[in-house]
């Protein structure tokens, strides 16, 4: 039989266990009651807008907007919650025809996790929500999921201290979260007893009459050396979950990381798990998703951040699938300077496929084109780039823009293009391209950040250097500038992306440069993007 919502909260009702209560019910257990003020939707979309206009909560975080809007680094079309720090995405949905977006949240009076919220019809203008799940009983609210059925949205999550948490949401703006039970779904192990799986970061999905969980993790090797998990549950009424077996198969490529934050989706006709190391960054495997043997059989991987996950890297995803056999994805970057009262953004969203070679395609998310000041764009004309010799665009620069660019590389040894430079190219972001120079042919596309500031207290990385096959194909850059982040699309199969930080009012310019042999610039255009926070 269907649990629906109504089902659940009577069963819920029955058993005597009161939902949504920031009270803990047992003597015997700390109150982890959170100190910000928790609020009580209406049912109806026309009352629950009405009732966010004048929500305590959602003025303060307009208010800390607007006294934050002045920080030079703080981005204007790339999403930043409105007030401390920011961490995972968590449980990216689609919901009753809108995009909802988790996150979590550090609040200024209560600094453990909560789970923040926004919501977009487009994925690209996100409005605050007031925060959607509080801690108690568990300590914290960890990372998680979020799976839609027809009536209602199940949030899993990894609740500190008590194990893998669920809350149910089924109002039209997911405003009111109640928590299924006191207790954890799947428990951390009493005391002195081991458990066979690791309680992490879960993802839920249904097959047939089951619902499953995996719980991410590492696994200790018979070397003793430890690799990326992901442990498989399963359960009918979302209440008793049994332990089935490790989900992964056949997964060479993930010694010494771990498998927190799991995403799991059907991607053409494979699968890809998403994932977060703690080590390296956001990582993805893609496969074969075995529903007779409940294992994923993974027959690549592949990275998402290219180096260490900190500082200025690329962290956690959440992900979702478009409705087209794709997926759509976001993540939240590491901070590489210290900004007062903020620290992580989230990325843009990005458009996952697979080609005709099962080769993961990344392209961003359609919607920002509307964010063009067509208007005000910045055109080179199409010229040879002479080698060796740096040509300066004066009518491009900017650092709230989108930069496109298509190079026929020829035999250049390196096609170099430089954004956020100054004026004497002290302070410059450098991305290189090099022809058929990796493995097996590939070529390397390379975002370095050594250069961005002038600044004492901005911390730089080796560079990031990612593998892409574009065959003969020419070079075609879009390259995403917005103050503290540069996003670098390259031919719709490989992205890197770093924080920057540059120290300098002119550091705004855009350069090009072939070396060793000439190359031909077919087209560049810069567009200037307008800010999603207008009328915040």
């Amino acid at each position: 039989m269907k649990t629906t919502s109504k089902h659940w909260l009577f069963i819920i009702a029955m058993t005597g266990i009161l939902i949504g209560s920031n009270q803990s019910n047992a003597q015997d257990k700390p109150d982890y009651t959170s100190k910000v003020p928790q609020y009580h939707f209406s049912d109806k979309l026309s009352k629950q807008e009405k009732e966010l206009k004048t929500n305590p909560l959602l003025l303060r975080f307009n208010e800390s907007r607007e006294k934050l809007s002045g920080d030079p680094y703080r981005p204007v079309y790339h999403y930043v919650n409105p007030e401390g720090n920011l961490n995972d995405p968590n449980g990216l949905c689609f919901w009753q025809g809108k995009w909802h977006l988790f996150y979590q949240s550090y609040p200024p009076e209560d600094t453990r996790q909560h789970w923040g919220h926004a919501v977009s019809d487009d994925m690209l203008h996100w409005r605050d929500l007031p925060l959607a799940i509080y801690p108690n009983p568990e300590m914290k609210v960890y990372s998680g999921s979020a799976f839609v059925e027809d009536d209602r949205v199940i949030a899993m999550y990894q609740g500190v201290g008590q194990g893998v948490m669920m809350a149910v949401s089924s109002d039209p703006l997911l405003l009111n979260w109640e928590k299924s039970t006191d207790n954890p779904v799947i428990p951390l192990a009493k005391e002195g007893a081991k458990l066979p799986y690791h309680i992490g970061d879960p993802f839920i999905w249904k097959k047939e009459d089951y619902y499953y969980a995996v719980t991410g993790g590492t696994r200790l090797k018979k070397n003793g050396n430890s690799t990326r998990a992901e442990y498989l549950h399963r359960s009918k009424d979302l209440a008793h979950w049994e332990y089935m077996h490790p989900f992964l198969e056949n997964d060479l490529y993930g010694e010494s990381h771990d498998g927190s934050c799991p995403y799991f989706w059907p991607i053409g006709d494979k699968h890809i798990m998403m994932h977060f190391s703690h080590k390296a960054g956001g990582k993805y495997m893609i496969g074969d998703y075995d529903k007779e043997r409940d294992k994923f059989i993974v027959g690549k991987s592949g990275n998402f951040n290219f180096g260490a996950v900190s500082p200025g890297g690329v962290h956690a995803p959440s992900a979702f699938p478009d409705g087209k056999g794709g997926v759509v994805a976001i993540f939240n970057m590491n901070v590489a300077k210290p900004t007062k009262g903020w620290d992580h953004i989230m990325t843009l969203p990005r458009q996952l496929n697979l080609d005709k070679k099962g080769e993961l395609v990344q392209k961003p998310y359609e919607s920002l084109k509307s964010l063009h000041k067509w208007n005000e764009r910045q055109t080179v004309k199409p010229m040879q780039l002479p080698a060796n010799q740096e040509v300066v665009f004066e009518n491009v620069h900017g650092n709230a823009m989108e930069v496109q660019a298509v190079i026929e590389v020829s035999g250049s040894s390196m096609i170099e293009m430089k954004v956020l430079r100054s004026h004497d190219s002290e302070e410059y972001t450098r991305i290189a391209f090099f022809a058929n120079r990796g493995i097996n042919g590939q070529s390397i596309i390379t975002l370095d950040n050594s250069h961005s500031s002038i600044l004492h207290d901005v911390t730089c990385r080796p560079p990031e250097s990612a593998p892409v096959n574009i065959g003969s194909e020419p070079l075609k850059l879009r390259v995403f500038i917005d103050k503290s982040i540069v996003e670098v699309f390259v031919n719709d199969k490989q992205v890197v992306a770093l924080r920057v930080y540059p120290g300098r009012n002119d550091s705004v310019g855009v350069s090009l440069q072939s070396r060793g042999k000439k190359a031909y610039l077919r087209s560049m255009v810069a567009y200037p993007m307008r800010s999603i926070y207008v009328n915040k």
